[in-house]
């Protein structure tokens, strides 16, 4: 990782520092382009809210939302690397993780089961903001991305058994998309971490500018997070017999549209 350098916000105080070098560009922003670049999720958040405000139940309005929370937290952790910024961005995405748990698992037109279910979620979210919130160095980094991991391949698998089952044309290249994307986001996320004294001196020796692919990150992650929710959105509705269809805006945004509105 780069070393830190002391910019507005003071020395670091969080427990990862990505490989865009910091202050590189402004004095007041520790990464420029991790923080531009998380303004992806704010958009894919307000399209989501904007598109099925009047479509799609409060629980995907609560993931849409929480997809906003995340990205502002991202920015203000990206341009500080302060450890209470940190905290703004990796606890939202725990707490959306969570919610899309709830909507993948309790996916019935009635619940499928008692209140221990959401109780259990809550408990895990209380344990995980603990774990998170009050170890520091590694081991943070370690228990953050293992209580969010494991909720992430969990959610993943439950779409996969939807895009199985699924005959809607649509409906599987909007899931083949959408897993590209993520696919291609994992792939740029663990090579910034892993090969960043290549990305930040081999290149730039050679001429290359660092590609910033940490913030690719947040661009792909963004689309295919948002491409698998409207497989998920498409299926819930199927499930509440509105006989969904799934549109594209401009040719390019896929949002859902069901005979009965909600």
């Amino acid at each position: 990782m780069p070393a830190p350098t002391t910019g507005f916000w003071g020395t670091n105080t969080s427990t990862v520092d990505w490989c865009e070098t910091n202050y590189e560009h402004l004095y007041s922003v520790a990464e420029l382009f991790n923080s531009v670049s998380s303004l992806a999720m704010v958009l894919a958040g307000i399209l989501g809210i904007a598109l099925h405000r009047k479509v799609l139940e409060r629980r995907f309005m609560l993931a849409f939302a929480l997809v906003s929370v995340v990205g502002l937290g991202s920015i203000a952790f990206h341009a500080t690397l302060l450890f209470q910024m940190q905290m703004m961005d990796e606890l939202p995405m725990l707490y959306l993780a969570i919610v899309m748990v709830y909507i993948l698992v309790e996916n019935r037109p009635e619940r499928r089961f008692g209140p221990w279910f959401p109780l259990a979620l809550l408990g895990y979210a209380v344990l995980s903001t603990y774990l998170s919130a009050f170890t520091r160095g590694r081991l943070q980094f370690f228990l953050f991305q293992a209580s969010f991991a494991s909720l992430e391949l969990f959610a993943l698998a439950r779409v996969y058994l939807i895009h199985h089952r699924s005959q809607d044309v649509k409906g599987r290249r909007i899931f083949q998309a959408g897993m590209a994307a993520y696919a291609l986001a994992l792939a740029v996320w663990l090579s910034d971490i892993h090969f960043c004294s290549t990305l930040n001196q081999t290149l730039p020796s050679l001429g290359i500018p660092n590609p910033q692919l940490h913030a690719w990150w947040h661009v792909l992650v963004s689309c295919g997070f948002y491409a698998l929710l409207m497989v998920i959105a498409h299926d819930r509705m199927k499930t509440l017999g509105q006989a969904p269809q799934l549109h594209f805006a401009a040719r390019v945004l896929p949002f859902v549209r069901g005979t009965t509105p909600r």
